[in-house]
């Protein structure tokens, strides 16, 4: 027979492995996911969310990254108002139907097949970036760069759950665009 304790001793290993990978694929989806675009694009799309993607946006459209800023309001999250347009910027801002991120894509594979986009910068806070990054390319069949605006760091323990949640929601109950 083993000497008392070595099970133990292999599950809290295992756990604490479990632990780590899991530390691991958030970190990788949540924290520092790839991110970042191309001088120019077709288009800027905002997503409704917590922190200052509108800010983020409307910066890039100043800097005329893209013909077209489209800046979503009508999720719970949204507090942003339509923004001052950009010269030389068509500007559209929309509400979502469903007011969520699969809406957002929704509209914004509307808006593409009817411009004939071929590239756009998604923004979104940073945990936010991979579930919008899987959402958006459903329902865009162009490339999809996606560009963070940080949060404050209170709002990362509730933001890491919730992004799993809306992960899985994806990934399991919500395939198609």
């Amino acid at each position: 027979p083993a000497p008392r304790g070595r099970g133990w001793r292999k599950v809290l290993i295992a756990l604490a492995g479990g632990f780590l990978v899991i530390c691991a694929v958030t970190a990788r989806l949540f924290v520092w996911p790839e991110q970042g675009m191309p001088s120019r694009v077709d288009a800027i799309v905002m997503l409704d969310s917590p922190g200052y993607p509108l800010n983020l946006a409307v910066g890039l459209a100043a800097q005329h990254r893209a013909p077209f800023l489209v800046v979503s309001q009508g999720t719970p999250a949204s507090r942003d108002p339509c923004p001052r347009p950009v010269p030389g910027v068509t500007l559209i801002c929309f509400n979502p139907t469903p007011p969520t991120t699969q809406g957002e894509a929704e509209f914004v594979g509307r808006l593409a097949k009817k411009y004939h986009w071929q590239s756009i910068a998604v923004v979104a806070i940073t945990p936010q970036d991979t579930r919008a990054r899987l959402r958006v390319e459903r329902c865009f069949p162009g490339q999809v760069y996606v560009v963070t605006a940080p949060i404050g760091l209170s709002a990362w323990p509730y933001q890491i759950v919730y992004e799993w949640a809306a992960l899985v929601k994806a990934l399991v109950i919500q395939r198609a665009c």
